[in-house]
């Protein structure tokens, strides 16, 4: 998993809240196993019309949102069914930081074992960062993983709490499987001792 540090990107607003699972990978796309290809569906019944045209209005289709990869969104982003799909598909379009005023459990855990930060921030924070997110090309903010804080285009600063051991995990670029690897040596040792004494095992 890459580490995430820090990251200065294009933030793009999207206010509307209650963004649930199948709204940012719709359940047709669920039938790989592969976390890349996603991207290109990523919102996809919002991004396209029914012939495949983007639509334009949609903010991930405006030229200066079309690299953004942090999302500015309404509250309770990621409702809605349990599908590691969904930040599956934010990664690989190149979305590395979602924030909100709250985000659904399953959806917000699965994000930092796929190297996306998910921020929870009260509203009125929200809202600030929401508005420089709606000025385009300048829509630039800075999230420093170490420090916990947003800056914003004008220099302003946002604090933001994480959990020590998620924060830890993604400075690290640490899943599941790299926080076992972290142990190789000792679960190495345990069979090595366990061959001898149970050699008929």
């Amino acid at each position: 998993m890459e580490k995430f540090t820090k990251l200065t990107g294009t933030a793009a607003p999207m206010p509307l809240v209650n963004i649930d699972t199948d709204m940012i990978i719709p359940k047709q796309f669920l039938k790989t196993i592969k976390r890349e290809g996603l991207g290109a569906n990523l919102f996809d019944e919002m991004r396209y019309d029914d012939d495949g045209n983007e639509i334009e209005s949609f903010v991930l289709n405006k030229p200066a949102y079309r690299d953004a990869q942090i999302i500015v969104a309404g509250d309770n982003f990621g409702c809605g069914s349990s599908r590691e799909h969904a930040p599956w598909a934010l990664l690989d379009f190149g979305v590395r930081c979602v924030i909100s005023t709250s985000f659904a459990d399953i959806f917000f855990n699965n994000c930092f074992k796929n190297g996306i930060l998910p921020i929870v921030l009260p509203q009125e924070e929200i809202d600030k960062l929401m508005d420089d997110a709606s000025r385009g090309a300048n829509a630039k903010l800075t999230v420093d993983l170490e420090e916990q804080v947003i800056s914003g285009p004008d220099g302003g600063e946002i604090a933001f709490e994480v959990d020590a051991f998620k924060k830890h995990c993604l400075l690290n670029g640490l899943d599941d499987i790299g926080l076992t690897m972290e142990k190789a040596a000792s679960i190495d040792t345990f069979e090595t001792k366990a061959e001898q004494s149970r050699p008929w095992v």
